[in-house]
């Protein structure tokens, strides 16, 4: 019965910009992870924090080689599953839509608008075809814990807001900028999907941490966004991240029961494609991110 799962979790954390390696990690070992949709944007940093196991992926590579419409998402959620990881926490800069969020103040994300069109969004296609739900993106139960340590330790930060996700690399026009406001978005930024949609076809949990370094271009008061201006934040908030993330992952990997966001079994009811049509082809590629139901 999955009532009685217990988990183990291991905790996998992607560093958006600013955020290569991770402080106070033991038994430290980078590696490189094969995957079949090519190569991840770095090697990854295996480890222990508090004795819970850790894996690090830098998003953009070490050193930030790879701007955000070439980023290989499949590899990097494949890579990160195909080691154990359970429970996913991204961290990445973004830019303001609102007035009450300055530079400097964290955001734990619970929605989504993908305005994305240049990435490969899913592990499933033709010869296996899946579609998972996305309602509620990402775990609260995780969220429970950041917004509780965040506060311990006294890092800014608000619970709830929606990422809206730009192609880019371009920064936004006035007028993006504006709509985005008009539909309620809290922050703007290029990289959490399909991130997150590949967390959720690949069953682990996920929680998004968003970093705000400027306000975009929409603030009167403040000048149009630039990479000096960002870098400048992004230091600043990149030590405050540190700090968190020692902060939450001995309690993020605490033995646990199933996660209420029905993330570690998205795919039970999300495979349409019959057994017989299935293309074993695809399903070999399959075997990290769906293995569990597809064996």
């Amino acid at each position: 019965m999955t009532e009685n799962v217990i988990i183990e979790p291991v905790i996998g954390l992607i560093g958006g910009s600013g955020l290569y390696d991770i402080d106070g990690l033991e038994e430290k070992e980078w590696r490189r992870v094969e995957t079949p949709w090519g190569e991840p944007s770095d090697e990854l940093l295996f480890g222990r924090l508090d004795g819970v196991r850790c894996v690090f992926l830098p998003r953009h590579g070490r050193g930030h080689p790879i701007p955000p419409s070439e980023l290989n998402f499949r590899a990097n959620i494949d890579a990160l599953k195909r080691v154990g990881v359970t429970d996913i926490v991204s961290l990445s800069a973004v830019g303001s839509l609102r007035e009450d969020l300055p530079p400097g103040q964290f955001v734990l994300v619970d929605q989504f608008i993908d305005r994305s069109f240049a990435r490969e969004k899913t592990f499933f296609g033709r010869g296996c075809v899946a579609h998972v739900g996305m309602a509620d993106p990402v775990s609260a139960r995780m969220g429970d814990v950041i917004a509780e340590q965040a506060e311990k330790i006294g890092v800014p930060m608000v619970r709830g807001g929606t990422y809206l996700v730009m192609e880019g690399p371009q920064f936004s026009t006035r007028a993006e900028s504006e709509l985005y406001r008009q539909w309620g978005c809290s922050v703007i930024g290029m990289t959490n999907m399909p991130e997150a949609k590949l967390a959720r076809e690949a069953e682990m949990c996920y929680a998004s941490i968003a970093m705000v370094t400027d306000y975009d271009c929409w603030h009167d008061d403040h000048d149009s966004v630039t990479v000096d201006a960002v870098v400048a934040v992004m230091t600043q908030n990149a030590a405050k991240a540190k700090a968190l993330v020692k902060a939450i992952i001995p309690e993020l990997g605490k033995k646990r029961g199933l996660c209420p966001s029905g993330a570690e079994r998205a795919l039970d009811h999300a495979i349409i494609t019959a057994p017989a049509s299935r293309d074993p082809a695809m399903l070999a590629k399959l075997d990290a991110v769906a293995g569990r139901v597809l064996r």
